[in-house]
């Protein structure tokens, strides 16, 4: 799942290879982990697979469109928040509820991406952020996600105790059983943002990730593409905030911090911002490292962020693609160094 560059070609065997280690890696998370794992870990790893979406979001903006976001927590906590006022108001099929769920937050994403157009780096960064910790003071501000009835939910004295929780879908509403739905729709959802990867939109983001004004001299439409990638960045996001919400019962302002948005590009980044694989590792980073710190290790989970200060360093300095591609390269370095010792020191025996 590497990003390719635009124009490059894919041979019948890499394709084969790709597939044959998607389809193992889907098998084993499918149905061997169940098999294996507790009701804790499923948990765990069904909030990994939600929070893996949300990286690929920023795989789409940052490592192929070349736009710094701050802002993918925020538009999952409108995800959150529509699918459980939706939920509340309306009694929808729930790949319906995702569907619409994804398009409302796709609609906020564009709008927070029309100002945004003009800006690149760390001006895009910081508004981003700002529109991060705006979304986290709204919805703390109106009590999210409120005991009234309709769609606002909004009531002078909010009552929680008595509010039923955003309902799963039939076929999965045990802890195992959406544990594998949510994985299902997360696997589509990066299905869908490879397919734009490996089309004209991606090959587009390419040219302006590389140079805006080539892209622009090429016939390439910057203000549209790079609203295109902010749309599929939301939507997914959306979807994502949907199986949150579901997952959680009765989700809570309080679960989507401002300063999240800051770990999972951290997360991102160490992982692999140019490669989809990058964002699965950004899910476990964000999700399955706090959990084993605190409930499997009895450490604190605050000293994550010494790790990945130190990891990030690590990685701008010297794997700037991230451990997904510098990890298989350090370890054919080590396996070739193993080789030319062994028959350093066995050739000599050999000879007598």
């Amino acid at each position: 799942m590497n990003l390719p560059d635009a124009g490059s070609a894919f041979t019948t065997r890499g394709v084969l290879q790709r597939s044959g280690v998607i389809v193992a890696f889907l098998g084993i998370v499918l149905f061997v982990l169940p098999a294996v794992l507790g009701g804790d870990w499923i948990k765990t790893l069904t909030a990994v697979a939600i929070y893996a979406v949300v990286a690929a979001g920023l795989v789409t903006l940052y490592g192929r469109v070349g736009m710094i976001s701050l802002g993918q927590i925020a538009l999952l906590a409108v995800g959150t928040w529509t699918a459980t006022r939706i939920a509340f108001a309306f009694d929808l099929p729930f790949p319906l509820l995702l569907l619409v769920t994804g398009a409302i937050t796709c609609g906020v994403g564009v709008i927070i991406g029309l100002p945004a157009l003009r800006l690149s780096g760390l001006y895009l960064a910081l508004i981003t952020l700002m529109a991060a910790g705006a979304v986290n003071v709204v919805l703390t501000t109106i009590n999210f996600p409120n005991g009234g009835g309709g769609f606002t939910g909004r009531t002078s004295t909010p009552d929680l105790s008595g509010l039923a929780p955003v309902g799963r879908p039939g076929i999965a509403e045990g802890d195992t059983a959406y544990y594998r739905y949510t994985i299902v729709v997360c696997a589509l959802m990066f299905l869908l943002i490879a397919l734009h990867f490996a089309s004209k939109p991606g090959r587009a983001w390419a040219a302006i990730r590389e140079s805006e004004p080539a892209a622009l001299a090429a016939g390439v439409n910057i203000v549209r593409y790079k609203l295109w990638a902010f749309a599929l960045a939301s939507f997914t996001c959306g979807v994502a905030g949907g199986l949150l919400a579901a997952q959680l019962g009765n989700p809570t302002a309080f679960g989507f911090p401002t300063q999240d948005s800051l770990t999972l590009l951290a997360a991102a980044l160490i992982g692999g911002i140019y490669s989809l694989w990058g964002a699965v590792v950004a899910g476990l980073f964000s999700q399955l490292a706090p959990f084993l710190f605190q409930a499997q290790w009895g450490i604190d989970p605050n000293f994550l962020l010494i790790i990945f200060g130190v990891g990030l360093l690590q990685v701008l300095l010297t794997a700037p693609r991230g451990i997904v591609v510098q990890m298989p390269q350090d370890i054919r370095n080590l396996g070739r160094l193993g080789v030319r010792l062994y028959h350093k020191v066995s050739g000599p025996r050999g000879e007598t």
